[in-house]
């Protein structure tokens, strides 16, 4: 045998970098048997959306009935109304929302007294802590037609007081800028984390060239974190038919249901009320593939006009 021939000897790679790293594995070891645990695993149970689920018979118990109950969600007289309400609020959420962290983030930047920032930040970041039943009951409170203080400032002023929680063109505003109270000071953590990389030499450069606030902004500032604004971006379109269900739950009252029922809170009343599993089931697995699609679509939009991109 020629030394040509001699072929090298493959060292099994995996075996290697967990005696090399095994700390950095024994260190992910517990977010990895989360997602196992609690998000890989019950994927299982998505058989169901394609079976005529019952419990006595479990899920490989049930009959096969393939896609009824997609063919029956979508058909759904509910479906253009749900499908309609859902992206009304995602997109009004989404231009409500998303530039507002952003604005903020810059503003916080631009402040030199460090007291006064953090005042500011601790100030703006406390409301995400609040819970959606505690930020939903300070609405009812606020608007009540009988000792709300908006309708007690409006006979004040000699007007007529409203009950502004049955009216149905209310509602999606209510859910927004609440939304928007609780997730503008959250959001600019990440901002503002990508805001420290800006090159403190380029900034006196500039300083010295007589750049102003706003054109350092502009030019400067805006670029650094453009690739964190895009995943933002991504993440937020990834999530369109998505909605925030618990609120819609909270602030929804019968007469307002045609202008604020979505997919996700018709999934819930008819999966944990009614109990229709299988249904709720095909028609969850339609919203996330829907999102799946949206995301990867917009992903691909990114790649093209640019650098950045999820994947």
């Amino acid at each position: 045998m020629t030394v040509s021939n001699v072929r090298p000897v493959k060292k099994p790679w995996l075996k290697k970098y967990l005696r090399e790293y095994w700390q950095l594995y024994v260190l992910i070891a517990p977010a990895l048997i989360y997602f196992a645990v609690f998000l890989y695993y019950p994927m299982y149970g998505l058989q169901i959306a394609f079976k005529d689920f019952r419990a006595p018979k479990g899920i490989f118990g049930s009959e096969w009935v393939g896609l009824k109950h997609f063919i029956r969600f979508v058909t759904e007289p509910w479906f253009r109304i749900l499908l309609n309400n859902t992206l009304t609020l995602s997109f009004y959420s989404l231009v409500a929302r998303f530039p507002i962290p952003l604005f903020l983030s810059f503003l916080i930047n631009e402040v030199r007294s460090k007291p006064f920032q953090k005042s500011v930040q601790m100030i703006t970041y406390a409301p995400h802590f609040l819970s959606n039943v505690i930020v939903c009951g300070m609405v009812v409170m606020f608007f009540r037609i009988d000792v709300g203080i908006v309708n007690n400032v409006i006979r004040s002023f000699g007007g007529t007081a409203t009950d502004f929680l049955i009216k149905p063109a209310y509602f999606k505003h209510f859910y927004v800028w609440t939304g928007v109270w609780q997730s503008a000071g959250w959001g600019t953590i990440i901002y503002l984390a990508s805001l420290s990389a800006v090159d403190q030499e380029v900034i006196e450069a500039s300083i010295i060239d007589g750049c102003n606030r706003y054109q350092k902004i502009i030019h400067i500032d805006f670029p650094t974190i453009q690739p964190t604004i895009v995943i933002n971006l991504l993440l937020s379109l990834g999530a369109v038919l998505t909605s925030d269900t618990e609120k819609i739950i909270l602030l929804q009252r019968e007469v307002t249901k045609m202008a604020s029922e979505t997919f996700g809170s018709f999934l819930y009343n008819q999966g944990i009320i009614n109990g229709q599993f299988s249904y709720t089931a095909a028609a969850g697995m339609f919203q996330n593939v829907v999102n799946l699609i949206v995301l990867s679509l917009f992903n691909w939009i990114a790649r093209r006009l640019g650098e950045t991109a999820l994947w």
